[in-house]
Formats: C-alpha cells, sequence, structure tokens
C-alpha cells in the first residue's frame, strides 16, 4: 500500500487513508520497474557506471577509517541517491519504515518541533502548541545545529531524527542559531497531545478557531467546535488561525474547507503518473459556516495542509487571509514499499489552489501583509486638563466631568497579540459582520 502524505516532515507526519482517486496497483513499484514520462526514452545505465559504484563498494568496505558491513554501506548508498533529489525525499531502511508507521498514527514521544532540511540546515518551521518547545520559546525560523553532543550540519535528515527520538520523560539538549547567535535549551519529551482544534470567542459574538496541526479527525473535530459555538450564541464573524501550523492530513484540509464553501475546487495535484494526479471538490452536507465573515491568520510557520486551507478560501473569495507571507510547502510525498521490507518516500506531485497557483516555494501571500509587532504607547507630556482646573465648570449635559490623564490605552489582545487584534478589527469593517449564520 503506498502512503500519500500532505508534508515532508517526519516528526509528525499522519499518513492519511487512500480515497478512490489516489488507488493504484503498487506491483510496479514493488518489482522496482520504473513509469517514464511520454517522449522520454528510458535509458539503463552504462556499464562503467555500474564498476565505478562497484568499485566505490569495495573501496569503503576495505579501506574506510571504521569497519562497516556490506548492508550499511548500501543503505547510505541508497540513502545518498534518494536525499540528492530534494528535502523531502528519502530512503527507508526495513526497522525506520517502522518508526515511521509509529509517526504517523500521530501518537508519539517528542520535543514537539517541525522541522525541514533547507539549504543542508535543519529549520525549525514550527513548534507545537503546547509541546515543550513551544513552552521553551522555540521559534519558527530557529535552526538546530547540535543534538545533544552531536553537531547535526550536513548529517541525513533520518539521522537527525534519530538523536531527537526518545522515550517520554527523557531529556532532549538542543543548541539552537537564531539571529547569528546560539541558544542552548534542555527540553523533556513528552506525548504530544492530539487535540488540534481550540476555540473562544473575542467579544461581539467573533468566533476564533484554532488548528495547530492536521490530523486524521481535524475536519471532524472542527465541525463540532462549530456546532457548540453556533448552540452558544449566533456567529457574527470567525478568526481562523493557522500561524504556526505545519500541516498534516490533505483530507483533513480539505474537510476545513468544506465548511466554508459548497462547491467548486479545493485543491488538486499533478505528477507525472495518473496515481499522482487527483482532485478535491467541496459539498454541500458540511458547510456549516457559508456566509459568515472570515478572516484567516497566516504567517511563515504556516506550511502545507495550512496553505491549502488558506489558497483555497483566498481564490474562492470567502475569507480575507491576514498575516506574513506562509511556507511555501506545496509537493506531495508518497511512500512507495519495497519487497525487503524497506521503503522510498518519494515526491510524486505538487499542489495547486482551486485557480492553478502553485504552493511549491511560493507559498500563500496574504490579502493584507500584517507582521507582529509589540505595541507601547508613547509617553504623555505633562498637560493639566480643563477638568482638573479648581472651580471649572460642569459640561452642562449631565454628563461626568473625566479625570482620567492616563491617555487611550492599548486593549489587553493588541498588546499581546497584534495580529490577532489586527483580525479581529478587519472582521468588524467586512461586509455581512454581524449576520447570522
Amino acid at each position: 500500500m503506498m502512503k500519500f502524505l500532505s508534508r515532508g516532515m517526519v516528526c509528525l507526519l499522519v499518513a492519511f487513508s487512500m480515497q478512490p482517486s489516489f488507488a493504484a496497483d503498487t506491483s510496479s513499484a514493488k518489482k522496482g520497474v520504473a513509469v517514464s514520462d511520454k517522449g522520454v526514452e528510458n535509458s539503463t545505465l552504462p556499464l562503467s557506471q555500474i564498476q565505478a559504484f562497484v568499485e566505490t563498494f569495495e573501496t569503503i568496505r576495505d579501506t574506510y577509517v571504521h569497519p562497516m558491513s556490506d548492508q550499511q554501506i548500501l543503505n547510505k548508498a541508497l540513502k545518498g541517491m534518494v536525499s540528492g533529489l530534494d528535502p523531502h525525499s528519502e530512503y527507508l531502511t526495513k526497522e525506520e519504515v517502522k518508526d515511521f508507521d509509529q509517526l504517523t498514527t500521530g501518537e508519539y514521544a517528542g520535543v514537539g518541533v517541525e522541522v525541514e532540511l533547507k539549504n543542508n540546515k535543519l529549520v525549525i518551521v514550527s513548534p507545537i502548541d503546547g509541546s515543550p518547545a513551544a513552552k521553551a520559546g522555540i521559534l519558527p525560523g530557529d535552526v538546530i545545529v547540535k543534538v545533544g553532543n552531536t553537531v547535526v550540519t550536513d548529517m541525513g535528515f533520518e539521522d537527525v531524527m534519530n538523536l531527537m527520538r526518545g522515550d517520554a520523560g527523557t531529556t532532549l539538549s538542543l543548541d539552537i542559531e537564531r539571529h547569528g547567535k546560539i541558544k542552548h535549551f534542555s527540553l523533556k519529551r513528552q506525548m504530544i497531545a492530539d487535540n488540534s482544534v481550540s476555540t473562544k470567542w473575542l467579544g461581539n459574538n467573533i468566533a476564533y478557531l484554532r488548528i495547530s496541526q492536521f490530523q486524521g479527525d481535524t475536519a471532524q473535530e472542527f465541525y463540532k467546535a462549530i456546532k457548540k459555538l453556533k448552540g452558544q450564541k449566533p456567529i457574527k464573524g470567525v478568526v481562523l488561525d493557522l500561524r504556526n501550523n505545519p500541516g498534516g492530513v490533505l483530507q483533513a484540509a480539505v474537510g476545513v474547507v468544506d465548511a466554508f464553501i459548497n462547491k467548486g475546487m479545493i485543491v488538486y495535484t499533478k505528477g507525472r503518473d495518473d496515481v499522482s494526479k487527483s482532485q478535491f471538490r467541496a459539498t454541500s452536507k458540511n458547510t456549516l459556516l457559508p456566509n459568515v465573515p472570515l478572516v484567516v491568520l497566516v504567517n511563515q510557520g504556516s506550511a502545507s495542509a495550512s496553505e491549502i486551507v488558506s489558497g483555497a478560501l483566498q481564490d474562492h473569495h470567502r475569507g480575507l487571509i491576514v498575516g506574513t507571507n506562509t511556507f511555501g510547502k506545496g509537493s506531495v510525498q508518497t511512500l512507495i514499499p519495497l519487497s525487503n521490507g524497506a521503503a522510498v518516500k518519494l515526491t510524486t506531485a505538487l499542489y495547486y489552489t482551486p485557480n492553478g497557483r502553485s504552493i511549491q516555494a511560493q507559498g500563500i501571500t496574504p490579502d493584507l501583509v500584517v507582521p507582529q509587532a509589540t505595541l507601547s504607547l508613547a509617553k504623555e507630556p505633562f498637560i493639566v486638563k480643563e477638568s482638573e482646573l479648581n472651580g471649572h465648570l460642569s459640561n452642562g449635559t449631565g454628563g461626568a466631568d473625566r479625570f482620567d490623564t492616563q491617555g487611550a490605552k492599548l486593549s489587553a489582545l493588541a498588546k499581546k497579540d497584534f495580529q490577532l487584534f489586527q483580525a479581529v478589527t478587519i472582521l468588524k469593517t467586512l461586509p455581512k459582520f454581524g449576520h447570522r449564520s
């Protein structure tokens, strides 16, 4: 069975159940039969290249400073061949496939960071909400340079993941580069919570829905949250927060979009062979908020499935995308099993928004760019107001005299989360705000 993945970050990859459009005969993959483009001639490896490979293999086996078994050398050769294609493709040994399957259940012990190889650097895409990494202050864009006592520069992705894995309760130390400075973190691994949807009211009947990651049951969890909110009071506006959401299950992303639109394309994929081509369209049965004004918050930590959601809503003009440009992870990885129990996680297609925009290496540009900011009021000069003068006249309208000399105050929300504050402010100006859905 092939597993189609909506992102390439192994630490939180979640396999999704195959849809009919993904049904495929994997026998050719298991037998090693290549699938080629029409018009592209099949070629065979020249004898000289095969001989060079054998000579290199024997040289390593006989001469390398540390003894290595034939299997170890072959595994490294296969890993290098696949990982050299792009940052998301990799060869998995039989043992690594078992670890991978465990990770795809969504239940694992870790520190809760999504990582991506970028220019041979291990970059943190985002920390997971409530995880040890998030609580410790690790940020998107941080670069991991050392795990424990091991410098990870130029190490293979799976090798780094093996260093980071461990049992719940054990300690993991990370050295992280941020703005040219090295910061040290000591984190305790824990079971990462699988709840992906959280909600609250923001005032003025504005519902806040936060999705931290897209898991297998996220869409159903999202629908339940909306129904619960609607049962409490009318929803006049929605802020959908996808910031620092690294992605996850494709079908979950499709389901979230389906809650806001009732027809049309949501996302489609294109690759070299038919199994890599698919379309996902909206339905009416899950559309719970078709007309409520919507603002979607994104940032550089919003990747893959988050970009599918924001891109689809943007193309359908269903919501206003606010924040900063997203990560740009728009490729599809397929887990192809091999006859010896190993597997190849291979990039097989690209995602496209309903209007045909590729997400890959571009991301989603917000309709309104709003960087996160820390705001404070300028210190006011000393001014004596009329209301402070002895014997001042009253205003004559019955209103109370005002003695406040502190000036306008920023709301608590503006101080804590400027992007969310702007989202709420913008939402109140959108057409249909206040209409019940």
